[in-house]
């Protein structure tokens, strides 16, 4: 389990993120949602071991996230930042590479195939990266995670992502959510950043909630897509809605409803 006990982050005398705690557990999706501002990035930091805690403790599998080496770390778990730069003229195929560095792969070539064409980016695999999208750089970005964790292991790991679906558009976002959703029968529990709530409600198993630098609610998700909830953290009217053909939670803001309405009678 990837756990993370009362951590903190000051900076200037200023609280950034305040006496967090949260679990991710393998074979689950969990979503950290929250207004601009609100602490996400800064909690991911910390997890992911890129930043030190001020206060609090982080531990993957029982073992403090300080107390590995950075061999260890790639093994037990991938990160995908919110923005990654490629200062080099690789080929997108050599980017995905990148995810093998600093781990022990049985069958590297079979991995790399199978994630490529997972992420639809095998026919992207001789372009240079640089030339490419803001969307299939990001898909690429994913693939380069994806390599990192692909084949199974008898112990749980965690891959953290951070918006990896905010260049892309509706049918690779889901496609994208879709992979995240393989890798929980391999073992690996997932946490990712997310702004769009109805991504997060179709999705994820549990969610977190932050709004600045607090935990406003931290567990399964049909608990945490609450009305009043949400309207809370996010400063806005929201309705939650369920519907009946698709059996699915639909939130949208009432405010835009009203609008749209209004501008139909018109």
């Amino acid at each position: 389990m990837l756990r993370a006990s009362n951590i903190q982050f000051r900076t200037k005398n200023q609280t950034i993120l305040d006496s967090t705690s949260l679990e991710v557990e393998s074979g689950q999706i969990t979503a950290v949602l929250g207004p601009n501002g609100a602490g996400k990035t800064t909690l991911f930091k910390l997890i992911s071991g890129e930043s030190p805690c001020s206060c609090g403790e982080v531990h993957y599998n029982g073992l403090n996230v300080a107390k590995f080496k950075a061999r260890q770390l790639a093994e037990i778990r991938a990160v995908m930042p919110q923005h990654s730069s490629v200062n080099f003229p690789f080929t997108v195929r050599e980017v995905v590479e990148l995810g093998l560095i600093s781990i022990q792969a049985h069958n590297p070539d079979k991995t790399i195939a199978e994630v490529m064409d997972l992420a639809q980016i095998e026919h992207l695999q001789a372009r240079e990266y640089s030339l490419l999208s803001g969307g299939e750089k990001q898909r690429v970005q994913l693939s380069r995670v994806l390599v990192q964790v692909w084949e199974r292991k008898p112990y749980p790991r965690y891959v953290l992502l951070d918006e990896p679906t905010s260049s892309l558009d509706i049918a690779q976002q889901h496609a994208v959510l879709d992979i995240l959703c393989q890798l929980k029968n391999r073992n690996i529990g997932v946490l990712v950043i997310l702004h769009d709530l109805n991504l997060a409600a179709q999705y994820a198993d549990k969610i977190l909630l932050l709004k600045s630098g607090k935990v406003c609610f931290c567990g399964p998700m049909k608990e945490g897509m609450d009305e009043f909830l949400l309207e809370k953290v996010f400063d806005y009217p929201i309705k939650c809605m369920h519907c009946e053909a698709t059996n699915q939670l639909i939130i949208h803001s009432s405010n835009q409803s009203k609008m749209y309405s209004s501008s139909r009678t018109m």
